[in-house]
């Protein structure tokens, strides 16, 4: 099959859905780091171009390879790293650090040590991982009935509608339903926003030991564990069978030289790709990968116009991002709570996954993601003593063995 013959409407949607989630939300704290280190409007843009082109070129090159859709964008607790830095950090340090930090992810990639990782944890804590992680989005719907109760209703009854007359179009139209509203109801208005092309500006690297001890390598970790593993996570949940060493190793490469225009490390991303790898983007997950490739265009058009993108996406409400996030992550919200439920064997376990992940706990510059699967996985091995079984298991293997002969 080629790409035109598996291109859907919903696909496309969620892919573009998935884009505007990551320039209205994650790209906030690209702001607030571009004002902690002073620098000027056209140097903010060369750096959402960097993050777009990262995004774009992983995105699309891996969903075409792989046929999977594999959703690529910036390290967004990385991100949040740089504001507590700047300005003690210079930007030239801060380059060299990105590049330290791309070639880390690229050699754990190489070495194919992640997937090893990612086999050890048990398939009910890493779905109870993800549902945490969705959670505070899904509750998101309910708390924008406080600043915004009329548009919060209208977008859910939107959502019930569709969803139950068309549910492989409800993506789309809740996005136009949504647009509509936020217009009618909040007075939103894109008449700020003009036509403004890119224009990267390439910085010079500097390598500090400074840098390497409070960026690069922290930037490493929380990527590895606050975005690639959830990120792997909702791709095995979602049935693909993808490895993770190409993908962390394309994502490693990508990152080198967009970390010369200012564009931090390229990862998996873990909230937006819930969108683009369930049967909101087609009911046929071997035709998923379209919303891969679309989230990478889209991505492409953000590069282009990164002048216009940083207008444009900061003039819709922060309400309206909040319930289409929201909405558009129920059903993977719902498969991943199916997913924890049902592995009744250590269901304890991974509900106190669920409770750490959600409650959005950040220790030693690690994130919630981190420390659920972690918890998750001590209570596991202290609840349910898996050794113990499968001790028992090898015993009556060899019983069996001794009785045959």
């Amino acid at each position: 099959m080629s790409l035109r013959q598996d291109a859907s409407l919903s696909a496309v949607t969620a892919g573009f859905v998935a884009v505007l989630i990551s320039y209205a939300g994650p790209l906030a704290i690209f702001f607030q780091a571009a004002q902690s280190a002073e620098i000027s409007t056209q140097m903010m843009s060369s750096w959402v171009w960097a993050i777009s082109i990262g995004a774009a070129v992983s995105g699309i090159g891996l969903s075409l390879w792989l046929k999977v859709p594999v959703i690529t964008a910036w390290s967004a607790p990385g991100t949040a790293l740089l504001v507590t830095l700047f300005p003690g950090l210079s930007l030239n340090e801060a380059v060299g650090a990105y590049l330290s930090a791309a070639l880390i992810v690229f050699a754990v990639g190489v070495s194919g040590t992640f997937d090893r990782l990612i086999a050890l944890i048990p398939p009910g804590i890493a779905a109870a991982m993800m549902a945490g992680i969705l959670f505070q989005f899904g509750i998101g719907v309910f708390t924008s009935l406080e600043n915004s109760p009329a548009l919060a209703m209208g977008m859910l009854t939107a959502y019930l509608v569709f969803k139950r007359l068309f549910p492989r179009y409800f993506l789309a139209l809740l996005l136009l339903a949504g647009i509509v509203l936020t217009v009618l109801l909040e007075g939103a208005s894109l008449a700020g926003v003009s036509w403004q092309l890119a224009s990267p500006e390439p910085i010079r690297p500097e390598w500090t030991l400074h840098a390497t001890l409070s960026l690069a390598l922290p930037l490493a970790l929380v990527s590895l564990t606050g975005q690639f593993l959830p990120g792997m996570t909702i791709l095995r949940g979602a049935g693909y069978d993808a490895q993770a060493r190409p993908i962390l190793t394309i994502t490693g490469l990508v990152s080198l030289p967009m970390a010369l225009f200012g564009g931090i490390t390229t990862v998996v991303a873990a909230i937006t790709a819930a969108l683009c790898t369930g049967k909101a983007a087609h009911p046929d997950p071997g035709k998923r990968y379209v919303a891969g490739v679309a989230n990478g265009v889209f991505y492409l058009l953000g590069a282009l116009f990164s002048g216009s993108i940083v207008l444009l996406f900061t003039s819709l409400p922060v309400t309206f991002v909040a319930l289409l996030a929201g909405l558009a992550l129920i059903s993977a919200i719902t498969s991943n709570l199916s997913a924890a439920a049902a592995e009744k064997g250590h269901l304890e376990a991974s509900v106190i996954t669920f409770l750490a992940t959600a409650s959005g706990v950040s220790l030693f510059g690690l994130g919630s993601a981190f420390w659920g699967v972690t918890i998750g996985c001590a209570a596991y091995l202290i609840l349910h003593r898996p050794w113990r079984v499968e001790k028992e298991l090898t015993r009556q293997r060899q019983a069996a063995g001794t009785a045959r002969h």
